[in-house]
């Protein structure tokens, strides 16, 4: 099978969050293969795919690309490493998982990645280069600022904001109105009931400074 250029994609980095979105292709894309840019990792394959390093980025000038690095160790450079892949934001993909469910009325940016059971209710926004991983609810009304990251089976109550460069863990619940400061850290499984302080730590239930 082939498929029109415009549709091919390139994954940086090789890592969790790039494996996990190989599940969320479907057949809107056709994987060229991952960036990365350990060496021990390039001229490898992974799941069948090759794993090459930037010079793929202008090898194939037509391929989309969808940067998913990051992690609650190394959240903060997330737009640091995405702005120095240096390519346009028109060239971003922004890929969802086939049992997604996206409100019309909601607002998607580029470079988004949305897997498996997210769901995403009326008037939400979510900004460029935002993970939401599996099972997650984002309710009406809620802004997830760029370049955040957001775990499985994470509820965000309505009218909250997450500002950018977040990293929420799996399991949080995070109660209406809230407003979640840029650089913040939210832990696995915490319950927020109040605002959290930009660049803060908070983990717990109910959620406190760590």
């Amino acid at each position: 099978m082939t498929f029109p250029e415009q549709q091919r994609l390139l994954i940086f980095p090789c890592n969790g969050n790039g494996m996990e979105a190989l599940d969320c292709l479907g057949t809107a894309y056709w994987l060229i293969g991952f960036i990365d840019d350990s060496v021990e990792k390039r001229d490898t394959e992974v799941q069948g795919y090759p794993v090459y390093g930037r010079e793929a980025l202008i090898r194939w000038p037509q391929a989309r690309v969808l940067a998913v690095p990051g992690s609650p160790a190394s959240y903060t450079l997330r737009a640091q490493l995405i702005e120095s892949l240096a390519i346009e934001l028109e060239r971003f993909a922004t890929v969802i998982h086939p049992s997604a469910r996206v409100s019309r009325l909601a607002v998607l940016g580029r470079n988004v990645l949305i897997m498996a059971g997210v769901v995403i209710t009326s008037n939400a926004v979510i900004g460029d280069h935002v993970c939401l991983l599996p099972n997650t609810v984002v309710h009406h009304d809620v802004i997830i600022g760029r370049w955040s990251l957001v775990g499985s089976q994470v509820t965000i109550a309505g009218h909250t904001r997450v500002g950018k460069n977040c990293y929420i863990g799996s399991g949080t619940s995070i109660m209406n109105g809230l407003n979640i400061g840029d650089g913040a850290l939210v832990g696995m499984a915490s319950n927020v009931i109040r605002e959290v302080a930009p660049g803060d730590k908070v983990a717990g239930n109910p959620a406190r400074s760590i």
